[in-house]
């Protein structure tokens, strides 16, 4: 039989994760760890409660640690693995999601998009811009009436002489207020193509979406575009056809498999903290069965999580990673956070739904997380399509 009592320790440690990653991926993790604790955990409350976050000061913060774009080779970006970036994803998402989805729309799928699919000249104008912070970018695919289909978005961009003509909306955009670029996907007579739109170009609005009940600390905006006149080479020249967009949304989710783990981990940390000080009846809460059958079950379903981060992320660095490898990361560990969110809840019973604890924030949280870059349904789909050979999207 264990000890009455023993040295508590952290969930991961009883994985051992740490003997799992090498001394750089501990340092650049730990880093943006004390990064979150300095500058994001003091106001994060605040700013979630105003809906109002100071995206332009913390992407330039963010950028001085090498973080945006850090998964990136050249062009200012830091050139780190990608299972240091995953790490980096999960510090940031333990601290707030919003905060991730900040990072990971600049360098997984706006500069990304220009670094895959653009021409030099267009690397060369953004791309070492973005990595210091000094431009924001955003990712327009998404419409109200289009998301799990993008395939339907009704944007067009013409052609007018030398120059595109682009008209339509664009929904759900993350950065959008604050960007100086957006990536805007549209139909042409071509198929679906990329363009790379200055958003103080004339015909571009971006308005802020409001009374948010997620993500209140994240930028979220409808992008309008009214007869909004680029150049020729403001299309991004390598992509053609929905493999672009869906490309940049595959290497997105890769860091929420991560970043969701983060918010796991510091309602289930906070829920231990908790557990272990508050008084029931004549002993701490922690010392009851039923508690400490929730904490294991849940320590347990976030270790799993883990090592399927990990073993993804190694995959993703060998270069052997495959779309629906991402959809396995992105749909269970997405779900099993939100389910570890809501149960740390009940374990803090009324003081969960309140600002003094990250739970109910993070709850809230992942629930746009759950349906955001793919829906669960989504990515059960693409991977039943990969085990049976069969596509039901249609």
């Amino acid at each position: 039989m264990p000890k009455d009592t023993a040295t508590p320790i952290a969930p991961l440690d009883l994985f051992a994760i740490d003997a799992l990653l090498d001394a750089e991926e501990i340092a650049i993790r730990d880093t943006v760890r004390r990064f979150c604790d300095d500058n994001v955990r003091p106001h994060i409350a605040g700013w979630y409660e105003d809906a109002a976050v100071p995206a332009r000061d913390l992407a330039k913060q963010l950028a001085s640690l090498g973080l945006l774009g850090m998964h990136l080779e050249g062009y200012g970006c830091a050139g780190t693995s990608a299972t240091a970036y995953g790490l980096a994803c999960l510090e940031l998402e333990a601290a707030d999601s919003g905060i991730r989805s900040l990072v990971s729309v600049q360098g997984s799928l706006a500069m990304y998009a220009v670094y895959r699919f653009g021409s030099e000249e267009q690397k060369q104008e953004w791309l070492p811009r973005m990595s210091a912070g000094e431009a924001i970018g955003c990712f327009g695919l998404t419409e109200a009436d289009f998301g799990s289909n993008p395939g339907g978005m009704r944007t067009r961009a013409v052609r007018d002489g030398a120059d595109w003509v682009l008209n339509g909306t664009k929904m759900w955009i993350t950065n959008g207020s604050v960007a100086e670029m957006a990536i805007v996907w549209a139909r042409t007579e071509e198929g679906v193509r990329g363009f790379v739109v200055p958003t103080r170009t004339p015909g571009f609005t971006a308005p802020e979406i409001t009374k948010k009940m997620s993500l209140r600390a994240s930028v979220t905006s409808e992008l309008v575009l009214d007869n909004v006149r680029l150049p020729g080479h403001a299309v991004l020249p390598e992509a053609r056809g929905l493999a672009g967009p869906l490309s940049c949304l595959a290497e997105a989710r890769f860091g929420i498999v991560f970043g969701s783990l983060g918010a796991a981990r510091d309602c289930l940390e906070t829920t231990i903290e908790y557990a272990r000080t508050r008084r029931v009846f004549d002993k701490s809460l922690a010392a009851y069965q039923l508690t400490q059958a929730k904490l294991a079950d849940m320590s347990l379903e976030l270790g799993k999580g883990m090592l399927l981060a990990l073993h993804l992320g190694r995959l993703k660095d060998a270069g052997k990673i495959r779309p629906e490898q991402v959809s396995l990361g992105k749909l269970n560990n997405v779900r099993e956070s939100l389910a570890i969110a809501r149960e740390c809840r009940t374990i803090l019973a009324a003081n969960g739904i309140t600002q003094e604890y990250p739970v109910m924030r993070h709850a809230s949280n992942l629930e746009s997380v759950l349906t955001y870059e793919g829906t669960s349904e989504v990515h059960q789909l693409i991977i039943g399509q990969a085990l049976t050979g069969e596509s039901a999207f249609r």
